[in-house]
This record gives structure tokens, C-alpha cells and sequence, in this order.
């Protein structure tokens, strides 16, 4: 079996770095997590949540997947939803997509892909909700819209769940956004899709 002894070799360097520019992090972190923010990304590891957004560990709390998608029938999801809100009580729940997701563009192509295929399936209904839209666009170009209309679709599912619809019906101050990020310029846009 092979080690990953250099990726320990890394965490030592961080974490002494961290310690030395502020002792007492790992202990305040350690006592209790209160982050504000659910964020529902992609799991593609050029989309670091806590980096893009420059928020601490401990600061947001983070669920990934496929090309960030959120179905009623997804017990994971669903359950990092409840936690978020229930016992977290965070106040804004991010979707966050990216431009050139290699999830959505493989909903785009006329091809088998295994078992995400199934996870797929998803994506390509938001294609047929939305087709008129992708009349006469470049291969380009209907890979940006699919990405932000991906992210819309999981925030009107997002919006749908009964998590959120009881806290809603409580009172609770909680917003949904929606979000997508550019990996070429690092910059992140308001889809103005949220509640």
C-alpha cells in the first residue's frame, strides 16, 4: 500500500503555520461550530467553498456533489440540509455551480457514462424544462446557460424541501441563493435566483 506521507507532511506545515500565527484557533475551533452558511457546491476541487468565499474553517458549513445537485430522494443531502438548518441554524443556504462543469456538460453529450448517468438524469431534465432556450447557441454557450440554470433548478428544489419550507413557516430568518463561480477569473455571480 502506498502512504501519503507528503499530504501529512503538508497538514504539519499548515497547522504549525496556523498555531503560529494565531495560537488559540484550533482550540476556538475546536469548542463549538457555528457557521451562518450552507453551501451546496460542486465537487470538483477547484471550487473550495471556505477559499473562493475567504471564510475561515468553521465559517461554512459545506455539502458537494456532482455538479451541485440537490434531489428530494437524496437521504445525504437532505440530512446535511436538516442539520444545516435544524440544529445549525444557519441563516443563508448557497448553491454554488461553475462554469465548465464537467457534470453538466456530460448531461450535454449524447453519450453512456455509467452509474452517473442515473445522477445525470437530473441535469437533463433541467435541458428539457429549458429547451426553447438553448436554440441556436454555441456548444459554449449552452454549457454557461445549462450551469446557471442548474444552479436555479436546485435552488427552486432547495426551496421546495420540507426543511426549509417548515422553517420558513416558523419564522426563521433563512435565504437561499443562488450562485456560480468562473475558475478562469476566481470571481463569483449572483444568479439573483435565491429567496
Amino acid at each position: 500500500m502506498k502512504t501519503l506521507k507528503h499530504l501529512l507532511e503538508n497538514n504539519q506545515v499548515w497547522a504549525a503555520a496556523i498555531k503560529e500565527k494565531d495560537p488559540d484557533f484550533f482550540t476556538r475551533l475546536s469548542k463549538q461550530q457555528a457557521p451562518e452558511y450552507l453551501w451546496i457546491g460542486c465537487s470538483d476541487s477547484r471550487v473550495p467553498a471556505n477559499q473562493i468565499t475567504n471564510l475561515q474553517p468553521g465559517e461554512v458549513f459545506v455539502h458537494r456533489n456532482i455538479a451541485n445537485v440537490v434531489v428530494h430522494t437524496d437521504l445525504n443531502c437532505l440530512s446535511v440540509l436538516q442539520y444545516a438548518v435544524e440544529v445549525l441554524k444557519v441563516k443563508h443556504i448557497i448553491v454554488c455551480g461553475h462554469y465548465g462543469c464537467g457534470g453538466v456538460k456530460a448531461a450535454l453529450e449524447n453519450q453512456e457514462h455509467g452509474l452517473i448517468d442515473n445522477w445525470l438524469r437530473h441535469i437533463k431534465d433541467v435541458v428539457r424544462y429549458h429547451k426553447s432556450e438553448f436554440a441556436e447557441l454555441s456548444q459554449e454557450e449552452e454549457l454557461d446557460l445549462l450551469c446557471e440554470l442548474n444552479v436555479k433548478e436546485q435552488v427552486i428544489n432547495i426551496c421546495n424541501t420540507t426543511i426549509v419550507q417548515n422553517a420558513w413557516k416558523q419564522g426563521r430568518d433563512l435565504s437561499v441563493h443562488g450562485w456560480i463561480y468562473s475558475i478562469e477569473n476566481g470571481i463569483l455571480k449572483d444568479l439573483d435566483s435565491g429567496v
